[in-house]
């Protein structure tokens, strides 16, 4: 059986890509590509944010909260992450070099934690 210390283990892990990710400086990423055309940087604020909220949740679930306050459990969670993007933003702006504060980020961060949300109730609470 799983411990509650255990079930952290992976949304732990996640936090900690995801935080290097976000700050690494913006000469390491290429200069105007393809890859600018189909958004990809918007795609992946949009699946490291899903992941992050589904990971929460999934380590949440687990820790027998009756199904009402599970819901808001999660929502929190969704609006902790959403937070911790516009807080990235901020970070990206003053303190990491080449990089900029990007509304169109903020958005893709929503979407993705929105997504997570939708995924998470769906999968752990039942009707």
């Amino acid at each position: 059986m799983k411990t509650v210390k255990s079930s952290f283990v992976y949304p732990v892990l996640w936090l900690i890509i995801s935080t290097f990710l976000l700050v690494i400086p913006g000469k390491a990423f290429p200069k105007e590509t393809w890859l600018d055309k189909i958004w990809l940087d918007k795609w992946v604020h949009i699946g490291m944010f899903a992941i992050m909220v589904f990971l929460w949740c999934r380590a949440t679930q687990g820790m027998n909260f009756e199904k009402r306050k599970l819901k808001t459990v999660f929502v929190f969670i969704a609006l902790l992450w959403l937070a911790y993007g516009i807080g990235m933003e901020f970070v990206q702006k003053y303190l990491v070099s080449n990089r900029s504060f990007d509304t169109g980020d903020i958005i893709a961060d929503a979407v993705g934690c929105l997504g997570g949300l939708m995924y998470s109730m769906k999968r752990y609470i039942k009707k």
